[in-house]
């Protein structure tokens, strides 16, 4: 197993990508405002204030992680600013723009101020790793959420304006590429070859994408004849995966209070799509969840297929709804279609070792990076990247302590 290696040399390219996933944050928050300033005029002051506070929870949740990220790491790591300066961004709802305003200037120093040095490459990786996981959680807390709200209005108002398209679009895409954006950081942990390819990244895009659609789509129809019935579903099944997380022992965060954050934060990811968060063979954990959210929405879908009006005018809901199950049906398998081909653990596997635990099991052969400054390694990212890929017990005592005497 290789404990040295260099991290993965930030280019012009990513400079390029983390640029336009600051713009594309930037005018998801300024559609989110268009869209609840247009239901305020239409004279919708609830559906305005249910949106603000989506976007206030989800922003407080994110930037209370950022902030706990910034005071638990290395003094070296942090910017150049006062600590009052930078808990006055935090209280005002700024800290992550900041993170990737200061990402930004740390990786044009990177790509064309010939600060090559190792340490410069390692701060950005550190960098980027978190901006990923803030922008998977601020993502996940608040454009879906979202996204149900502006189908349930839609549906309800049985029309459609240009900011309610754009925010629709927008949301979609930003789940998927924040799903897609986070598992190419964990990979960043293993091996160059270990990397996903174009194809391999258009599948993992497509299958997040058509598991999530259906899931949404139901929730949003439940809500358009039994609104209060959503108030009582979500927290009914955020508790189970809350449980269930609780259950799988996280060691995410760096105290005890904290961590029961980060878990009802995974929790609500896992109520729109799934999320690993434990080491091992996640085949049928996996397995369980997708039966679990198959019969929820199942369900859901049949409530409203049960409770709607013969003479209702959403006739064409029909049809939609009877898309869902294959549009899912269809996701899993572009899922089974990216382990069982496209994976990147295909070549590996050629090579008689084992890649990731979706598809064969645990492995010795798993080859992490392991950066020379273990101060300057994201410990948060790296527990996830060890979570997320199959590495077995002595192995995984052989990499922390290998980490922790380099």
């Amino acid at each position: 197993m290789s404990l040295r290696a260099a991290p993965p040399r930030f280019g012009p390219l990513q400079l390029a990508l983390a640029a336009a996933g600051t713009a594309a944050a930037t005018l998801d928050l300024c559609t989110d405002a268009w869209v609840a300033a247009g239901y305020a005029r239409r004279g919708h002051p609830g559906w305005a204030a249910l949106s603000l506070s989506l976007l206030a929870a989800a922003s407080a949740a994110a930037q209370a992680c950022s902030w706990l990220w910034l005071r638990s790491d290395p003094p070296a790591l942090r910017p150049a600013v006062p600590a009052a300066l930078l808990a006055a961004l935090h209280l005002l709802q700024l800290g992550f723009f900041f993170r990737c305003l200061h990402a930004l200037k740390v990786g044009w120093r990177v790509c064309w101020a010939k600060a090559e040095e190792e340490d410069e490459q390692r701060h950005m990786a550190f960098l980027s790793h978190d901006i990923s996981m803030l922008r998977l959680f601020e993502t996940f807390l608040e454009n879906t959420p979202q996204l149900t709200l502006l189908l349930y209005v839609i549906l309800r108002t049985n029309k459609a304006e240009l900011s309610q398209g754009l925010g629709i679009g927008t949301a979609f895409l930003c789940v998927s590429w924040s799903l897609l954006d986070y598992h190419q950081s964990l990979r960043s942990f293993l091996q160059d070859k270990y990397e996903l390819s174009l194809g391999s990244s258009i599948i993992y895009f497509l299958w997040n994408l058509f598991l999530i659609c259906p899931r949404i789509l139901v929730v949003a129809l439940f809500a358009l004849l039994w609104p209060y019935g959503v108030a009582v579903h979500f927290p009914l099944v955020w508790l189970a995966m809350f449980l269930w997380v609780s259950l799988q022992g996280t060691d995410f965060m760096e105290s005890p209070g904290p961590e029961q954050l980060y878990r009802a934060m995974v929790a609500v990811i896992l109520y729109f799509s799934w999320f690993n968060v434990a080491r091992g063979r996640t085949l049928y954990r996996s397995i369980i969840y997708h039966g679990f959210i198959l019969v929820d929405s199942t369900l859901l879908a049949l409530a409203w297929l049960w409770g709607r009006a013969s003479s209702e005018e959403h006739s064409y809901l029909l049809l939609v709804v009877s898309a869902a199950l294959p549009c899912y049906l269809l996701g899993l398998g572009l899922r089974v279609t990216y382990y069982k081909w496209l994976h990147p653990n295909v070549q590996v596997q050629q090579e008689g070792r084992n890649d990731e635990v979706d598809a064969s099991g645990g492995s010795d052969g798993v080859e992490f990076r392991s950066f020379l400054e273990p101060d300057l390694v994201n410990r948060r990212m790296q527990w996830l990247a060890q979570t997320h890929f199959s590495l077995s017990q002595p192995a995984q005592q052989h990499f922390l302590n290998g980490a922790a005497a380099a």
